[in-house]
């Protein structure tokens, strides 16, 4: 028998992770003084909600008493709970749904609440935690409630332009206009263990779906969400993720020392036994090396996941940078995939438009090029990196710690700050697949390798790469 999944009240879900929540008075919807209403929204009768007759925009008999049923319930007005307060000591603006108030639907008053609770946000600074319960647009409002999910897009966009971070927890069920746009919108997407997440709900679904389809973990699995977080562990996750986004930073981020004491290679065949020796220090030392307090994202919110691509944010250590945030994009000497470089982007995308420096490890023999890849669209995935690097204003240090195989390598190092270290090697493609390029024999296959010129010292010569780091020295 299946075990029951919690379906927490708004004020539960607050009470979950914080001690302390203010309720936003009035949820008075402001007028947005910089940017107009969208047109879907502007177009049409002006008519409010507090201009309804009987029974809501649509006349639905029985709509006012539904709603006085569900207040009565659940002791709120509405299908949204909107305040402050501090998570982990971040303060943040806090939105919970109440599912028992008509399944957490989405009506002209949630939309109100939302707008309000926005606006509150930007006019404040401060990030968004929405705690998510909905099935979706109240039928009992028709068209007018269906458009408040661009009303709550354009609101999410103007946050995010503002730079602020936005988190969505996905409670049981969210489904719906409200997984489409808090949840799956969110720039960090967490959600608590056999919650229902997907865009049909429940009764709408084919009469043959598997239901473990539409679950948080089957959304992890393709890449829609980041984490599964128990209940217990929710605050202290929260918490960091808060303090991981709230804070910007305009310096780059210092190279990492090399990790292991190895000598420059005499020759590039040399310089490729480094790169891909067994004991070579790869992402997840380097990451541990450099970072306390890491919290990941994962998938590429196109359907995949790549575990050889680590993707987050953490905190500096020791040195005169330390306490710093920054994001990474690390590479762990697999061929990466489409769903790698798709994570990637969205990583160097995000950590820009919250103007945190950017920390890339390449370490790949190159981009994954089974049929498969290309059927997930390898090169477009590529391209997208390239592109998000070329575009970041945010600094962005790459170091090389291994195999740099071709553009599959190229496409997460920075222009004009890459780094590498003595145990890696840089190529315009593999010295084997060289030689077979030029129809040269495997006994060429190390002459082939010095000729590329793929050894650390010859990339700083070259001007790749801008230069070599050292071990660490420890005080004596």
């Amino acid at each position: 028998m299946t075990e029951a999944v919690p379906r927490y009240t708004a004020r539960e879900a607050i009470d979950l992770v914080t001690s302390g929540f203010t309720e936003l008075p009035g949820l008075v919807s402001p007028v947005d003084p910089v940017s107009p209403p969208s047109p879907a929204i502007a177009a049409g009768p002006a008519i409010s909600a507090r201009e309804y007759g009987p029974d809501g925009p649509l006349s639905w008999q029985g709509y006012d008493a539904s709603r006085a049923r569900a207040a009565a319930r659940t002791g709120e007005e509405e299908s949204v709970v909107c305040g402050t307060a501090t998570v982990g000591g971040t303060a943040t603006v806090l939105i919970s749904f109440e599912f028992g108030f008509l399944g957490g639907s989405l009506g002209e008053r949630t939309g109100d609440r939302l707008e309000a609770a926005y606006a509150y946000a930007r006019e404040h600074r401060l990030p968004v935690v929405s705690l998510v319960a909905t099935g979706g647009s109240r039928m009992q409002e028709g068209m007018r409630a269906l458009v408040q999910l661009q009303r709550v897009a354009r609101q999410s966009t103007l946050t995010r332009a503002a730079g602020l971070p936005q988190i969505a927890v996905l409670r049981d069920p969210t489904t719906g206009g409200g997984w489409a746009t808090l949840g799956a919108g969110a720039d960090v997407v967490l959600a608590l263990p056999g919650a229902q997440v997907g865009f049909a709900g429940s009764r709408v679904r084919p009469p043959d779906a598997d239901p473990a389809a539409y679950t948080a973990e089957a959304q992890l699995v393709a890449g829609a969400v980041d984490a599964v977080v128990p209940p217990a562990e929710l605050p202290g996750l929260l918490g960091l993720w808060l303090q991981l986004l709230s804070h910007p930073s305009a310096e780059p981020v210092p190279p990492p020392p090399a990790l292991a004491d190895t000598d420059l290679p005499a020759t590039g065949w040399e310089a490729v036994g480094n790169a891909r020796s067994p004991q070579r220090p790869r992402a997840t030392a380097y990451l541990d090396a450099c970072l306390d307090r890491r919290a990941a994202i994962s998938g590429d919110r196109c359907g995949g996941t790549d575990d050889g691509m680590l993707c987050g944010f953490g905190v500096l250590k020791d040195g005169k940078d330390g306490g710093r945030t920054v994001a990474y994009a690390a590479q762990t000497g697999t061929a990466t995939r489409p769903a790698g470089y798709r994570t990637a982007a969205r990583l160097i995308r995000l950590a820009d438009r919250l103007r945190i420096p950017v920390l890339t490890l390449v370490d790949t023999p190159g981009a994954a090029n089974d049929a498969e890849a290309e059927r997930q669209g390898a090169g477009a995935a590529i391209a997208d990196v390239f592109g998000a690097v070329a575009a970041a204003g945010t600094p962005v240090t790459t170091l090389l710690i291994g195999e740099g195989g071709s553009g599959g390598a190229l496409a997460l190092a920075a222009p004009d700050n890459t780094w590498a270290t003595p145990d890696s090697y840089f190529s315009v493609i593999a010295p084997e697949l060289a030689a077979a390029i030029l129809k040269r024999t495997p006994e060429e296959v190390r002459a082939t390798a010095d000729q590329l010129r793929i050894r650390p010292q010859d990339l700083v010569d070259l001007g790749v790469v801008r230069g070599i780091v050292e071990p660490s020295k420890s005080p004596s």
